[in-house]
């Protein structure tokens, strides 16, 4: 059995889609599951959709999430180049023995001859075994005018000669059996009038240059393959045609239909794992990293659009799902873009980094303010907080009061909680803190508790002011390690300053 090869190979016509990249991974699975490779292979054949930079940022965004392949236009290998631009001169020949074998032919129609043909069948019309015969092409035309026409210079596409009648056979790793009728299939172009190849016949001889033994894409790639399937047939290469496997959408985060682009933008969530930056600026795309998400974290997600372990596990590492992964566990249907999930994911991944990874996200979402912070500062910090944030630059809303004292409070808690007893003694607590020897967690936690105690209070009575005090707002971590990660000076003024607040306001 030939070793797996599998292939990424996306056009580099603007950013990766988030789609792209789950076809990036599944790929990436197999090949490490099985020990194959994983190439990355540019299709850049459509030069007028080619976007300067795109290659860079495809490339950019597999490193970022660890999707690192084993042949690429970077890396090199057996089968290069792994742009399709660079591989004109294979094309050519493959499409020279097509002529040759009359499975191809070429067609001189220009295109107002075609543009009147489609008009004359209310848009209907295909270029196929019923309609070839009168258009103007090598099966139709003598052969004194095809030569002619060849001397004269005259453009002409390379078309794949379809023969009606047929069934087209796929056996699809995800969807099972599937059938073409070669009756609903045109004669579709393989060379355009520039030289250049188009998608189909350049992914199937590349597919086969390059030993590919599974094409896993997305579902809209379905209906093509039977035309790959019958170039094949054509070139006498069915022993060495890949298995297929063609993946379910992602759908908008309402289930109904595709995710796209513009609905990034609409709904304010990104669909690209980086960002993007057009030409327009309000066109600029935002990505998942600069969101603040783990790379781990959003492979986690897109593992699990359209893949299901069949267990209760959620949470995998890139080896897991290595181990995990199986094509025969990807389904059919449209799997929904949650984006809610992917954050909760990005919560679990944060909680359960080393402090000291999270201390460059600290720095940059509090900057300038944290940047001359010492490194045991930022590590209180992420301990104190990992758990309560879903991105990295959530860290800013929750510690922003470490660096700026409230400026309003938590009115809810004022409200329902400053009253009574509470106001008389609260003063008390504050006086005993100056008396604090050692301002750490469990020295605070002792003398509020005696505090407390002294004044029959509860939990509910106290901590809630404490946050509210210092930090604005009667929610959030342990209040000791709040205040401890404040400094002693700085609480109490804090908390000086709410009491007089308060007691003004009630």
């Amino acid at each position: 059995m030939n070793p797996v090869r599998v292939r990424f190979a996306p056009s580099p016509t603007g950013a990766l889609h988030i789609g792209g990249l789950r076809t990036a991974l599944y790929n990436y699975l197999l090949a490490r599951q099985t020990g194959g490779q994983f190439i990355l292979r540019i299709e850049d054949t459509d030069q007028k959709r080619y976007v300067e930079g795109a290659e860079n940022y495809i490339q950019e965004a597999l490193s970022w999430c660890g999707l690192d392949p084993d042949e690429s236009p970077q890396l090199g290998g057996p089968h290069g180049p792994y742009r399709q631009s660079e591989r004109r001169n294979l094309y050519a020949s493959q499409v020279d023995a097509l002529l040759k074998a009359k499975k191809a032919y070429r067609a001189f129609d220009t295109p107002e001859e075609l543009d009147t043909a489609r008009e004359a069948a209310n848009g209907t019309f295909k270029y196929d075994a019923a309609t070839r015969g009168r258009m103007r092409n090598t099966i139709s035309l003598p052969a004194s005018e095809v030569s002619q026409l060849e001397a004269q210079g005259a453009p002409s596409v390379v078309r794949l000669l379809v023969e009606p009648g047929q069934t087209v056979h796929i056996k699809d790793i995800i969807r099972g059996d599937v059938t073409f009728s070669t009756d609903e299939l045109d004669d579709k172009v393989l060379m355009k009038a520039d030289g250049l190849p188009t998608y189909h016949l350049a992914n199937v001889v590349d597919d086969h240059d390059m030993r590919i033994t599974h094409v896993i894409r997305g579902e809209e790639w379905l209906s093509s393959t039977a035309h790959h399937v019958l170039l094949y047939q054509a070139f006498g290469w069915e022993s060495d045609m890949p298995s297929f496997a063609h993946l379910p959408l992602i759908l908008k985060p309402t289930g109904k239909g595709k995710l796209s682009k513009r609905d990034g933008q609409k709904l304010g969530i990104p669909v690209f794992p980086l960002s993007w930056d057009s030409k327009s600026a309000e066109d600029r795309l935002e990505g998942f990293r600069e969101r603040g998400f783990h790379p781990q974290a959003l492979l986690n997600f897109l593992a699990f659009l359209g893949w299901n372990p069949g267990t209760e596990q959620e949470i995998f590492s890139l080896e897991e799902l290595v181990e995990a992964f199986s094509l025969g566990q990807v389904g059919k249907s449209g799997a929904r873009f949650d984006f809610d999930k992917a954050q909760w994911f990005n919560q679990q991944y944060i909680s359960e980094q080393p402090a000291s990874e999270l201390i460059p996200h600290i720095r940059k979402a509090l900057s300038p303010l944290a940047d001359e912070d010492s490194t045991d500062r930022l590590v209180q910090m992420a301990e104190l907080y990992k758990s309560r944030v879903k991105t990295y630059p959530e860290f800013r809303d929750q510690l922003l009061y470490v660096y700026q004292a409230p400026s309003t409070y938590d009115e809810k808690t004022v409200r329902k909680k400053w009253k009574g007893k509470v106001v008389d003694v609260f003063s008390k607590l504050i006086d005993s803190y100056h008396n604090q020897s050692e301002w750490i967690p469990d020295h605070i936690k002792s003398t509020t508790l005696a505090f407390m105690e002294q004044n029959e209070l509860g939990f509910g009575q106290v901590l809630p002011h404490l946050r509210n005090g210092i930090a604005g707002t009667g929610n959030g971590p342990g209040a000791f390690d709040m205040l401890a990660l404040l400094g002693k000076d700085e609480s109490i003024l804090r908390l000086e300053a709410a009491i007089k607040a308060w007691s003004i306001n009630t």
